[in-house]
C-alpha cells in the first residue's frame, strides 16, 4: 500500500512537471529535468500509461458507438432485405393470379357482353333503317300529294 502512495505523489509531480521536494525531488529547485520521467519502466511513466488505458475505457466511446452503428446498420439491411422480398413475392403473386385467373375471366365475360352488346347495336340500326325508309316514304308521298294537290288547283282555274 505505502508504495501506491509513492507513485500517486511522483505522477502528481510528473503530471505538475514542476519542483517541490516530494519523494523522488531534486532538493525542489525544479530547473532539472527528472530521471524517472525519461525511463520508460519509470513509476510515473507507467501511471500516464494506465491513466492513458482508464481514459481511453471509460471516456472514449467512439469503439463502442462504432460497433452499435455496425450492429445496427447490419440489421437495418437484413430486415429491409427481407421486407423487399416479402414485397415483391407478394407482388409476384398478385400479377401471377392476375394473369391466370383475372384476365380470361375479364376476357371471358367482355366477349360475352360484346356480343350482346353487338346484337343490341345491329337490332337498333335495323330499327332506324326502318323508321328512316318510312320517313322518306313519308316525305315522297307528302310530296306527290302536294304536286297533286298542286296540279288539281291548277286545272280548277
Amino acid at each position: 500500500m505505502s508504495g501506491e502512495g509513492t507513485e500517486i505523489a511522483v505522477s502528481c509531480e510528473a503530471v505538475a512537471g514542476g519542483g517541490g521536494g516530494g519523494v523522488g525531488g531534486n532538493g525542489g529547485n525544479g530547473n532539472k529535468k527528472r530521471d524517472s520521467l525519461g525511463a520508460a519502466g519509470s513509476p510515473a511513466h507507467l501511471i500516464i500509461k494506465d491513466l492513458g488505458e482508464i481514459h481511453s475505457r471509460l471516456l472514449d466511446h467512439k469503439p463502442i458507438i462504432q460497433g452499435e452503428i455496425r450492429y445496427f446498420v447490419k440489421e437495418f439491411e437484413e430486415k429491409r432485405g427481407l421486407r423487399e422480398l416479402r414485397v415483391l413475392e407478394n407482388w409476384k403473386n398478385m400479377i401471377h393470379e392476375t394473369n391466370e385467373h383475372t384476365l380470361p375471366k375479364c376476357r371471358e365475360t367482355m366477349q360475352d357482353n360484346l356480343n350482346q352488346v353487338l346484337q343490341r347495336l345491329q337490332a337498333v340500326t335495323d330499327s332506324v333503317c326502318r323508321l328512316q325508309q318510312r320517313e322518306q316514304e313519308r316525305k315522297q308521298h307528302f310530296h306527290i300529294s302536294l304536286e297533286s294537290g298542286i296540279y288539281l288547283v291548277k286545272e280548277k282555274e
